[in-house]
């Protein structure tokens, strides 16, 4: 081959790793440099920065309002999986017939999805309030929702399943879509009832789907923070006070960069824990129901 055809072929192949290069160090420069600040005592607008290694980990180890939001968020995360993972199946289940007005309540179901989560809150913000419509339907008198210490997180939690609920019915439904027929009809030839089909075919085949959508839930619910600002930045009496928001205001109201930043890379430790759990929860059930 010629040497410049040789040098050609060469930088084509470097051409084609480079959006993948790019993207890595991308990802990366920001990951690491959050590591560096996580082991200094960096402030906003602080003249110097000083490294004191582990010593802002120390000091998250000693202070119990960390803990407090540390099991905040993982309890939070917990309860949001088992509502939505069970809401999503139903929902899924349910718009998986064809009947009559599916086709219209398949479109309508993903319009949550289309609105932005702050515009969500803040609307659901309105409809929990001590006047608002909720307590009309429920027949309450001046029950607040999101600023009593007992209902606000559960609130929270009920915003955050009216918005994403949909997205786990999306990828289930697709899922059940995509399931082969013959199983089925062998077993309805053999007289298997509703249940025992969905406990013995439809589950164990839709399991794939299950940790999918129960993968990104996890992420997104360990990292809530929109939803939970806009209603109750935390309060009342820190009962909403998750971890992200706890970072945030020591951030950008204390100024302590530090600090945060080693709450926030606890909180990827964890969320990196969860994800490698359903990674391979998801490949143990993928050859399962492959036969594997």
């Amino acid at each position: 081959m010629p040497i410049k055809n040789r040098f050609l072929a060469r930088a084509e192949a470097y051409l084609f790793i480079l959006p993948a290069a790019l993207l890595t160090v991308g990802i990366l420069y920001p990951f690491l440099l959050s590591v560096y600040y996580s082991l200094t005592d960096y402030r906003l607008g602080g003249a110097s920065v000083g490294f004191v290694g582990i010593k802002n980990y120390l000091d998250l180890c000693r202070d119990a309002s960390f803990w407090k939001a540390l099991e905040l968020t993982v309890g939070y995360t917990a309860a949001a999986l088992v509502v939505q993972i069970g809401l999503g199946l139903s929902g899924a289940l349910l718009l998986n017939n064809d009947v009559k007005g599916v086709q219209a309540a398949r479109s309508l179901i993903i319009l949550p999805l289309m609105m932005p989560p702050v515009i969500a809150a803040l609307m659901w913000k309105i409809i929990m309030a001590p006047n608002g419509i909720l307590n009309a339907l429920a027949g309450l008198k001046a029950f607040s929702w999101l600023g009593t210490t007992g209902s606000a997180l559960p609130s929270i939690l009920i915003i955050d399943s009216w918005i994403y609920t949909p997205f786990v019915i999306v990828i289930l439904l697709a899922g059940l879509r995509s399931l082969p027929q013959e199983p089925y009809e062998a077993a309805r030839l053999d007289g298997g009832s509703a249940w025992f089909i969905f406990r013995k075919l439809t589950l164990p085949m839709l399991k794939p789907f299950i940790f999918v959508a129960a993968l990104f839930r996890t992420i997104d619910s360990l990292k809530t923070f929109d939803i939970v600002y806009a209603t109750t930045k935390g309060g009342p009496g820190s009962s909403t006070m998750l971890l992200q928001v706890k970072a945030y205001f020591a951030s950008f109201r204390h100024y302590n960069m530090g600090s945060a930043l080693a709450m926030m890379l606890v909180l990827w430790a964890v969320v990196y824990a969860m994800s490698q759990i359903f990674v391979k929860l998801w490949m143990k059930s993928s050859k399962s129901a492959m036969g594997r």
